[in-house]
């Protein structure tokens, strides 16, 4: 069973949002202040995923989600952004400060549920691979059992999501990969989202990658690519 922490400020919809994810067979940890979600992910109670609401009484939902991208133990953990706001840049800012999905209110419960499932599924690409099993292309390699990844030896600081993308593309080199089947490779066959989740995604990592960013190609009006077909 998994817990769930849920920053809403909003009292009746954090109630609404408790009930359905009971119904589910989640365990909700509501809150509806930034700095009582900090509090609880700082004390070492597990969480398993968050739902984070932006427009907050006592800080930007966005500062929430650099702090859980800047800690350590938490930059894994799975984030869906959960508002109001429908200006296309804070859903862009939001899934490049890392968050794993973007959900926008009004919400249909039956898609939130399901991308609540989509963010915390365990049976990805990275769980099917043996253990101890190390992938590279060029100077990037991947360690699938260590969860590390490295350029020219060095290593280079991924989210969960940006972690499984690279080790994706590493494991399907000169292949075109269309945003279609990334989502239902990375994200889950679950994963309702849209392209520009990948997008996002894709431009975290080169900004990451350094001089190897080249490496990921983009084939415009398809996908994207692990190196060229020369190389």
């Amino acid at each position: 069973m998994a817990n769930l922490l849920i920053l809403e400020d909003d009292a009746d919809i954090r109630q609404a949002l408790e009930q359905h994810l009971r119904r589910e067979g989640f365990t909700p940890l509501a809150v509806g202040a930034g700095r009582d979600a900090l509090r609880i992910l700082e004390s070492g109670t597990r969480i398993d995923g968050a739902l984070l609401d932006l427009s907050l009484p006592d800080m930007d939902g966005l500062d929430v989600l650099r702090a859980i991208r800047s800690a350590p133990k938490l930059k894994m953990l799975p984030v869906l952004l959960v508002t109001a706001r429908v200006d296309e840049i804070d859903r862009i800012l939001g899934l490049e400060l890392g968050a794993d999905d973007y959900v926008p209110k009004p919400f249909s419960t039956r898609e939130l549920i399901a991308r609540i499932r989509a963010v915390l599924r365990r049976a990805t690409f990275l769980d099917t691979q043996p253990e101890g099993q190390a992938l590279g292309f060029g100077p990037i390699t991947v360690d699938l059992d260590m969860h590390v990844a490295r350029v020219d030896g060095k290593p280079i600081e991924l989210t969960r999501r940006e972690f499984e993308l690279l080790a994706y593309f590493i494991k399907n080199p000169r292949r075109v990969l269309g945003r279609e089947k990334i989502l239902q490779q990375v994200w889950g066959l679950e994963y309702l989202g849209e392209s520009r989740t990948i997008d996002a995604h894709v431009r975290r990592v080169r900004a990451k990658l350094g001089e190897a960013a080249n490496l990921i190609e983009t084939i415009v009006g398809v996908g994207y690519r692990m190196g060229s077909v020369e190389g």
